[in-house]
């Protein structure tokens, strides 16, 4: 899928051609960029945190950064890793730094680093092939709820996977999903306790099928770089320097693997913003960017806050989302400052139902584009896929082609397969076939393959799927002709090379329609048009959004939104969803006091934070010290380095033999029973039973032993610790008065 805006792969040349020539020097790297983001290329050495808003040019500051290092010959390519999270952005950044002259960086996603060294130590650490490693999981999860006798339809077999994936990021085992769940305030899909049966039954199938999937990846590197500390020395003498992009989304996992590859270094660079947060449902967290400078209290912090993207007043509009803005992300706020020449206004409509809303935004598009405004800088942006739907059919009905972001990747479509069969094709054996006869440049070569496949100079009436294929089609001519602009020589050879690495990095070439996409999806791209829809209560923020972190949540989704368009912003909501129906419906309270006519709710005291630079204070006596590294736990009975959560919490190895006192298990349960039916809680919320069963084997004797213990906290020490110490040691526990 094609994403629709300005930032390609690579720099543009003064042509417009994506393809231009790298950087003469490492001066030159320097060239163009705002002191702000010269400050971030030219800080090379020790932690360095970049704090950068929405369209402040941030891919720009660090691969600069990067490339200025390798060229100045302070930084060696082959050591600096940069790990992002799509490969789409990590294919962009190879790009850029290989434009930039940085050639041989490492720039990949966590998984692809992860699953790299995995590959290539398994034998040493483990032994024998590595477990095939599955694409997706929701197939497993339903052989494992079949072994269960559970029956779940497509939609819980989506949620109950995306527990388990949650779970796995956050470390948390099958045993202590519904305390974590509860913990975390997640509303599961179905009952925890058969959640997190389900979760062990699929665990179990994988170890039957010898296959591991994408959080195992992960898993396993932390596991083996925890007990092979050979391996991680290895590993840490080969990258010297790390940088993390979207650093606001890193889960408490992938934060431990970083810590596991930096060692007890610190040449570290950051890049994100806390106001972007929104997939904190993913197991995603800011805290580790907000807490980044008390980690390491000698970093240097940029505040990156010129926004090249949106006109002044879309960014007026983004700034008031934020300064009404509660919780920790908010205390961090970015105050943008726009670039760009002023612009219009945003658009507010208000609709009586969801189906004129949608015909609304299609009659507004369809003059857009007669206007000359081109579709794929068009993109309607919604809170769920399931408001798709009416959107493709009102396009559909004026005549807009289309594409969803979302669905079907560009280079796994059919006709993009077939086509690259067929240009790898005439790239070999060229010479030998007609078409080619008359070919004379690389445009005319790939149009004149493409033709054999349904290229036509002329697009197909109407839409759906013939115009869909087309665009697919049109998309790699277009791709040819900017290739063969910037590299005069080109042959096809060349441009199926090219295809190959798009492909690798899922870097789509431009598709001409009008983006529908949802906000999630929709978040590091940007268009020249944005069209925000169904900004309604009960939608945004969603109906199943309650606390005040969740809220919160929404409205950051919301402003990623908004933070989309470059010139030109609609946002429209609709009273009621089907004709006829009860106008119940009210504007999302996110734009009280933004939109014409309405009062603003209390908002934040002061602005947001300003752009700049903050030094880090030097390290002495009096500097705050580095949070020290956990010390591994290890099996009381083998020694062994334990890295299951549910083993840690044993302090020995699931295989080992326990020394548990039954008795005192039966009786730890059975005053659990009494207690969770007094407080009107589930067995879980009291202790789990691997925390029962590490009491009592350790058979503590005093509050200090017994808070040594995990899962034991200072809430629970309070609570029970004086019941728990009673039971290990003989003495029957006095039943509470009824008034009690």
């Amino acid at each position: 899928m094609t994403a629709a805006t300005h930032s390609t792969l690579f720099p543009q040349a003064p042509d417009g051609s994506p393809y231009a020539a790298g950087p003469r020097g490492a001066d030159a790297v320097l060239e163009g960029l705002d002191p702000e983001q010269r400050a971030v290329a030219t800080a090379l050495h020790g932690p360095v945190c970049v704090l950068a808003g929405a369209g402040t040019g941030k891919t720009r500051a660090i691969t600069h950064r990067i490339a200025y290092g390798v060229l100045a010959g302070i930084l060696q390519p082959s050591s600096v890793l940069a790990v992002t999270f799509t490969n789409r952005a990590a294919g962009e950044m190879r790009g850029r730094l290989r434009q930039l002259g940085a050639q041989g960086v490492q720039a990949r996603t966590f998984h692809s680093a992860a699953l790299r060294q995995l590959q290539y130590f398994w034998p040493k650490a483990i032994g024998g092939g590595m477990p095939r490693l599955i694409d997706r999981k929701i197939q497993l999860v339903a052989d494992a709820a079949a072994t269960l006798g559970t029956r779940l339809d497509r939609g819980e077999l989506r949620d109950v996977t995306a527990e388990i994936e949650w779970s796995k990021v956050t470390q948390t085992v099958p045993a202590d999903y519904a305390y974590a769940a509860a913990k975390a305030g997640r509303e599961a899909p179905r009952d925890p306790t058969e959640i997190g049966h389900l979760y062990a039954a699929y665990e179990d199938l994988k170890r039957e099928r010898a296959v591991i999937d994408f959080e195992d990846v992960l898993l396993l590197t932390v596991a083996i770089l925890q007990d092979r500390h050979e391996i991680a020395e290895q590993i840490r003498a080969q990258y010297q320097h790390f940088v993390v992009d979207e650093y606001q989304d890193v889960s408490p996992l992938q934060q431990r693997l970083l810590d596991l590859w930096l060692g007890d270094r610190e040449n570290l660079c950051v890049v994100g913003d806390a106001s972007q947060t929104i997939y904190s449902f993913t197991g995603a967290t800011p805290d580790h960017l907000l807490d980044f400078r008390s980690r390491h209290p000698g970093a240097t912090v940029v505040k990156l806050v010129r926004d090249y993207r949106s006109t002044p007043q879309v960014v007026h509009l983004a700034n008031g989302l934020l300064a009404q803005a509660r919780g920790r992300a908010a205390d961090h706020r970015l105050e943008l400052i726009s670039q760009r020449a002023p612009g219009p206004e945003p658009g507010y409509a208000e609709y009586g139902d969801e189906p004129a809303e949608a015909e609304g935004a299609a009659r507004r598009i369809r003059e857009l584009i007669d206007a000359g405004v081109p579709a794929a800088e068009i993109a309607v942006l919604f809170r769920t896929n399931a408001q798709s739907e009416t959107y493709e059919q009102a396009l559909a009905d004026v005549g807009v082609p289309y594409q969803l972001r979302g669905a079907e990747r560009f280079f796994d479509r059919p006709e993009v397969r077939k086509a690259g069969t067929a240009l790898r094709g005439a790239a070999r054996f060229g010479g030998n076939d007609s078409l080619l006869d008359e070919a004379v440049d690389l445009p005319s070569q790939v149009r004149a393959v493409l033709s054999g496949e349904g290229w036509t100079t002329e697009p197909p009436a109407g839409s759906g799927a013939v115009r869909e294929r087309w665009e697919s089609l049109a998309a790699l001519v277009r791709l040819a002709q900017d290739l063969a602009a910037g590299r005069p020589g080109a042959t096809l050879g060349d441009f199926v090379a090219e295809l190959d690495e798009r492909a690798n990095a899922q870097h789509a070439p431009t598709v001409q329609g009008v983006t529908l996409a949802s906000l999630h999806a929709a978040k590091g791209l940007e268009w020249d048009v944005v069209f925000l829809v169904g900004i309604a209560e009960g939608m945004l923020p969603i109906t199943y959004a309650r606390t005040d972190e969740q809220i919160e949540e929404e409205r950051r989704l919301l402003y990623v939104g908004v933070t989309r368009a470059r010139e030109r912003l609609h946002v429209s909501w609709a009273l009621s969803r089907s004709p006829g129906g009860r106008p119940g419906r009210r504007p999302s309270r996110f734009l009280d006091g933004l939109r014409p006519g309405t009062t603003a709710a209390a908002g934040r005291s002061g602005s947001g934070a300003t752009g700049g630079v903050e030094r880090g204070t030097a390290r002495g006596p009096a500097a705050v010290p580095r949070r020290a590294q956990r010390t591994p736990a290890r099996c009381r009975v083998c020694g062994r380095t334990l890295t299951d959560a549910g083993e840690m919490k044993l302090m020995r190895c699931e295989d080992c033999p326990s020394d548990m006192d039954e008795g005192l298990y039966e009786r730890l349960r059975e005053w659990r029973a009494v207690q969770a039916e007094r407080s009107g809680q589930p067995d879980f919320c009291v202790f789990t039973d691997r925390t029962l069963m590490a009491i009592a084997e350790a058979q503590p004797v005093s509050p200090a032993e017994l808070s040594r213990i995990p899962g034991v906290l200072s809430r629970k020490l309070r609570s029970y610790g004086t019941d728990v110490l009673a039971i290990c040691a003989g003495h029957e526990v006095a039943e509470a008065d009824e008034d009690d």
